[in-house]
């Protein structure tokens, strides 16, 4: 047989927790044809001497979204070995819109959305605009709670009507037929945190209809988390759906050790029959915006509304009240992590506060932390980046090591370079599975190879349903990385964070190489994926 491309004297894991085995992987057209000794021709090869080759990683949250419009290369991620992310995550979605949550869209993504063509409404339009531009990985797409309830209800903080719930059930089963992968939360973001449990549950009934699984930010992760990942396997039990808690964690410090109850809870619920996962990203700090730190109700009636109760100094002076006593069931990030432990990552109008403090700069300018945040909000129309240094090491070791934990960045793609090269985002943009691979697997033993990879690859793709990829066997998808696990290593850092890692030799997507050894070949085989289809 002839192939089209050959990898020659590789070390195969094949993504299924197996240990290591030595074959030649033969590629024709974009699947896998044969493995063991090649005895075809190749029009090209790659000698895989001294290499593992796996299944290309699989992102499970990642934030790609509409900057693959901008960014079709991916660089942050492809260069990791990443050659599926799953967007639409944390209950925010780049379709359906309308025309006015168009505009509201287009308004809140800043600089980038000018870099943005917005000229579709429908999710399947949104998915043919990037299989029309072309991505350099494949795409997954889910749909966000938020995005349906601001198609129905705007941002009003209340319960649905019966019309406006059978709206937005009709709307989740049409982004279903249209190819999404499942429902998507994020419980502490407006609007999504004012959908009450009931409503979620009957959403996710029309998406367990499909097959389709739910994806939450569950309602707290501090003081709240117990009672959120109750939630959150309460919702798979009545749905009857299979369930994915997003980037696990216990956020500050009082809140350390929790995961331990959390994991516990997990895994009795999959010991009854709910299928209840997780993902988890290798860092201690968290990123978000920072007008997430502000109080939900604050919220209602979108980011023009907030912005003006900031102003007035009167629901001011509540907002920082509740900020410093806190509200019950809701998650106070300020307070949790602390101005000392909160960095700016990205602010347009102010680009020198990028990689400083809360505290450090406040305190530069005679201010008091809050009302600097107020201000800062204020200034940029809520438009600031910020990590929280928060999380317990040993906690992420802990959900890290789990069974049923997958690997999620929490990211978008990045690069070095123009727009996206002018903020400071989280290091697990570039890091996030070369981190796993050298830093937990290589230098402290906490997972096998074996084992990080099949978190990588396999685990989440059974969870989607994704049956032909996240394995190397015959008929798969040719989605590969070869990389060298002597030398693979992070190398981005918070205050350094756009530098490619080391050690990934080989990424091909689809049957093409896309990373070459430090080339990015500037292909675009990346598919948009539909939920069902092949």
């Amino acid at each position: 047989m002839r192939y089209d491309l050959a990898i020659l004297n590789g070390r195969i894991i094949d993504g299924a927790g197996n240990p290591w085995y030595k074959a030649d992987v033969g590629i024709a057209g974009r699947r896998i044809r044969s493995i063991g000794r090649l005895d075809g021709s190749a029009k090209e090869k790659i000698d895989a001497e001294g290499l593992v080759i796996s299944p290309g990683f699989i992102d499970m949250h990642s934030h790609s979204d509409s900057l693959l419009l901008v960014n079709p290369l991916a660089e942050s991620k492809i260069r990791q070995g990443v050659t599926t992310e799953v967007i639409g995550n944390c209950g925010s979605s780049p379709a359906p819109l309308n025309e006015h949550t168009k505009e509201e869209e287009r308004k809140d993504a800043g600089e980038l959305g000018k870099k943005i063509d917005w000229d579709w409404l429908s999710f399947d339009e949104f998915l043919r605009k990037i299989e029309r531009k072309g991505v350099a990985l494949n795409v997954a797409p889910l749909v966000g709670n938020a995005t349906i309830r601001t198609m129905v209800m705007g941002y009003e903080a209340r319960k649905p009507t019966p019309s406006e719930l059978t709206k937005m059930k009709a709307l989740t089963a049409r982004c279903m037929k249209e190819g999404a992968f499942g429902l998507s939360t994020g419980l502490i973001y407006s609007p999504s945190c004012y959908a009450m449990t009931r409503e979620i549950i009957e959403l996710c009934k029309v998406v367990a209809k499909y097959g389709g699984i739910y994806a939450s930010h569950i309602r707290g992760e501090g003081g709240p988390l117990i009672s959120s990942v109750r939630e959150a396997i309460a919702i798979g039990r009545e749905a009857q759906i299979p369930v994915e808690i997003a980037h696990h964690k216990a956020a500050g410090k009082k809140n350390w050790g929790k995961v331990t109850k959390t994991l516990a809870m997990i895994q009795q619920a999959r010991d009854h029959g709910v299928d209840v996962t997780c993902d988890v990203y290798p860092y201690i700090a968290g990123a978000t915006g920072l007008s997430a730190g502000i109080p939900s109700w604050a919220h209602e009636g979108g980011t023009a509304k907030m912005i003006e109760r900031l102003k007035d100094l009167k629901t001011r002076k509540r907002i920082r009240r509740e900020i410093q006593k806190g509200i019950p069931g809701w998650e106070n990030l300020i307070a949790e992590a602390g101005p000392k432990n909160i960095m700016i990552t990205s602010s347009e109008k102010h680009r020198n506060y990028q990689g400083k403090t809360i505290s450090d700069l406040a305190k530069a300018r005679r201010k008091d932390p809050l009302e600097f945040i107020f201000d800062l909000l204020v200034e940029e129309t809520a438009r600031v980046g910020i990590v929280m240094f928060m999380i317990d090491e040993n906690d992420m070791r802990k959900v890290l090591s789990s069974e049923f934990t997958m690997i999620g960045s929490d990211s978008s793609a990045q690069a070095p370079y123009g727009i996206l090269g002018k903020a400071k985002p989280h290091p697990r943009s570039y890091g996030t599975f070369v981190r796993v691979l050298g830093e937990y697997v290589r230098e402290e033993g906490l997972l096998s190879l074996p084992e990080a990879i099949r978190k990588m690859t396999s685990l989440p793709a059974r969870k989607l349903g994704l049956w032909n990829r996240g394995l190397v066997r015959v008929g798969s998808w040719a989605d590969l990385v070869a990389f060298d696990k002597d030398t693979v290593k992070d190398k981005a850092t918070y205050m350094n964070p756009h530098q490619y890692p080391a050690g990934i030799k080989y990424v091909i997507v689809n049957g093409k190489t896309v990373i070459e050894g430090k080339k990015h070949t500037k292909a675009l085989p990346g598919r948009v994926l539909r939920r069902g289809q092949d």
